[in-house]
């Protein structure tokens, strides 16, 4: 394997988990709570892929509308179920109520998929694509396109519109954006709504490559909770950049030595940037998130 295929593999899947991280800090700044479930929400949008793709043998990248739509009702339904009956008890009681819905989640997955990893649909089918200079993986490339749009579309909406505008609000100081009318369980609905969305696009994106099993999302938990930790606490962008250097680190280090290596070389790293930075490379949001 050239560099290039190295780096765009690398990329691809700090894309991928790049959506992972940014949809677990929108929930976490709408609520002020760890939504323990939002891995196994990435399992979950893998497993809608490979049903969709058994009903639909359609290429992944028309499946992803459909993928992202179902998976943001789940996000509403997540939240009525885990998170808005418990908002007014201390924050450990929403961390069990998603850790028991993931578990459930587990559950369902083995009991419908069963145990074994299964492979979702690639985005635009397979082969490389030819550069001339370079040979590319072309769901890779797919990969990095179509995770870069969903997230340009989230910067967009979040930036330019004023539904964006009213969801920062609501997450940045929910008393003052309810006496200014603005509906504060919506918009943590809909933040809710969007983590979840973001969660099942990446499941779908990396349920080609890397498969998906019943027991993967505490995985992609742990990712997304270092991402943040090294994006810096409460920070979407930061978070994204961390993501990022995560699928890159972890591709370069799995292909020199090990994934068991990459897996322990990049907790070592965390620990090491707790120590020397606690606020995250990025620093820290004003305005702490817990």
């Amino acid at each position: 394997m050239n560099a290039l295929q190295l780096a765009a593999d690398g990329i691809a899947l700090g894309a991928a988990y790049a959506l992972v991280a940014a949809g677990f800090v929108l929930a976490l700044n709408a609520s002020r709570a760890v939504n323990f479930a939002h891995g196994d929400t990435v399992m979950a949008g893998g497993f809608l892929a490979v049903a969709l793709a058994g009903l639909l043998p359609v290429p992944g990248i028309v499946l992803l509308p459909i993928v992202l739509g179902l998976m943001a009702l789940f996000g509403v339904a997540l939240a009525c179920v885990a998170y808005f009956p418990l908002r007014g008890r201390p924050a450990v009681s929403v961390f069990v109520s998603t850790i028991a819905l993931g578990i459930v989640l587990q559950n369902a997955a083995t009991a419908w998929f069963g145990a074994a990893p299964r492979a979702g649909p690639s985005l635009i089918g397979g082969g490389i694509v030819d550069l001339g200079f370079a040979q590319l993986p072309r769901q890779a490339v797919a990969t990095i396109a179509v995770a870069a749009l969903v997230y340009l579309g989230l910067h967009l909406l979040l930036a330019r519109t004023q539904l964006g505008r009213r969801l920062r609000a609501a997450a940045q100081d929910p008393g003052m954006a309810e006496a200014l009318g603005i509906p504060v369980a919506a918009m943590t609905a809909l933040s809710f709504a969007l983590a979840a969305a973001l969660a099942g696009s990446a499941g779908l994106l990396l349920s080609n490559s890397f498969f998906v099993t019943p027991a993967e999302g505490g995985n992609f938990m742990l990712k997304a909770y270092i991402a943040a930790a090294i994006g810096g606490w409460g920070r979407l962008h930061g978070a994204a950049l961390g993501a990022l250097m995560i699928g890159v680190f972890e591709t370069a280090v799995a292909t020199a030595a090990s994934q068991v290596a990459a897996e322990a070389l990049l907790y070592a790293a965390l620990l090491l940037i707790l120590l020397l930075r606690p606020s995250g490379l990025f620093g820290e949001a004003a305005g702490s998130r817990a």
